[in-house]
């Protein structure tokens, strides 16, 4: 048998004639723990080490930053409207005497033409003049309930009985008794009870649309206008805030003056009620921050409204202004501003019922019947 250490050894030999080799000894065998092809001798895989070969150290690392990152961000979202709550002001609109609660929710929203606090340099860049009282150039009511959200302006110079003092223009009773008088005013004369007051000054009106980046407006044609500083060309375009304060004042532009101005006004709140909702507006931590400030400044609002109705509000209006809702204004027998007092006390009706999905054709911009 071959013995040499060059030789093939054949130890074991079977019946049918055949050999094969024998096992090599144990100390001609290959190291038992020889490295992988690549790997240098005494290099070990990193203990916690993903398939990637990245650290699993650093992955919880990074893992924690951004769940820290995302704990801040929810902080912050809710830490500043809570703060801006807070800076709101309160009003008692409520009047002794109130409607039975009705179904729904009924707000009274109002623009003021007040011009307290604002700087004679504010005035001059609002064109608002001197101090001339107080009254109210916007007055709306928003229901929203179980049927289509609705929108109705009232003229301001609409002729109603104002209690204590007969009858005089609507916007007459704010001047006399502020939101309480305005509250009992409507009330008495619509049916409709107003369960939450919104008003909006001159000078709020203009940092709210300039927190939320300007608001679209649509002018039919060139509109300029001396009292109220408006300088605009027709089509549609982005407004800032006093460009947006003008084109709600504006009414000498206008043949039907007061009739065309509360359209226009609507238009702005929808506006502003759109870009609330935007994405944009809580993606952008510095827009967010800006619409809460805009917010808490521009506002003043009944003791009685809650932050979820406050939300609930501005979610309405632009749902109402994009087609989701009614549009109106009060029905009117002409551009007077009186009231038509069959198709008004049926509107009434409806919204103190809460069956806003029936007004039909009783809703039209200008409140004069449709087709007319």
């Amino acid at each position: 048998m071959p013995s040499g250490p060059d030789e093939k050894r054949y130890d074991w030999l079977y019946d049918d004639g055949t050999s094969r080799p024998a096992p090599r000894a144990a100390d001609e065998l290959p190291p038992p723990d020889l490295p992988p092809p690549g790997r240098k001798a005494g290099a070990t895989r990193d203990r916690g080490a993903g398939d990637g070969g990245r650290p699993r150290k650093r992955r919880v690392r990074v893992g924690r930053i951004v769940a820290l990152v995302v704990v801040a961000w929810i902080v912050f979202l809710v830490a500043v409207p809570v703060w801006a709550w807070n800076q709101v002001t309160r009003v008692d609109a409520d009047p002794d005497e109130r409607l039975a609660d009705q179904p729904g929710t009924t707000y009274l929203v109002v623009g003021s033409d007040s011009r307290k606090g604002l700087s004679q340099d504010e005035r001059n860049k609002l064109n608002t003049g001197g101090d001339v009282g107080e009254r109210t150039d916007t007055i709306m009511l928003l229901h929203v309930g179980g049927g289509p959200s609705l929108l109705m302006s009232i003229p301001r110079d609409s002729p109603v009985d104002i209690p204590g003092h007969g009858e005089s223009k609507i916007n007459a009773a704010y001047a006399y008794g502020g939101p309480e008088l305005l509250v009992s005013t409507i009330e008495e004369n619509t049916g409709i009870r107003v369960d939450d007051y919104v008003e909006i000054g001159l000078g709020g009106l203009v940092n709210l649309v300039d927190a939320v980046g300007g608001v679209e407006i649509c002018p039919e044609e060139d509109l300029k206008d001396r009292d109220s500083g408006l300088d605009v060309k027709a089509g549609c375009q982005e407004a800032d805030g006093v460009t947006a304060l003008a084109y709600s004042r504006n009414r000498h532009s206008f043949a039907t003056q007061d009739i065309q101005r509360v359209q226009n006004q609507r238009a702005v709140i929808g506006s502003i009620g759109s870009e609330l909702r935007s994405p944009s507006t809580v993606l952008n931590p510095f827009r967010y921050l800006s619409v809460a400030k805009g917010g808490a400044t521009a506002l003043t609002i009944g003791d009685n409204v809650g932050p979820v109705s406050l939300a609930r509000f501005a979610l309405s209006l632009s749902s109402v202004m994009g087609g989701d809702g009614l549009n109106c204004t009060v029905p009117l027998a002409d551009f007077s501003a009186r009231w038509d007092k069959q198709r008004s006390e049926k509107m009434f009706d409806l919204i103190a019922t809460d069956r806003t999905e029936d007004v039909g054709s009783l809703c039209t911009k200008d409140g004069l019947p449709a087709g007319e």
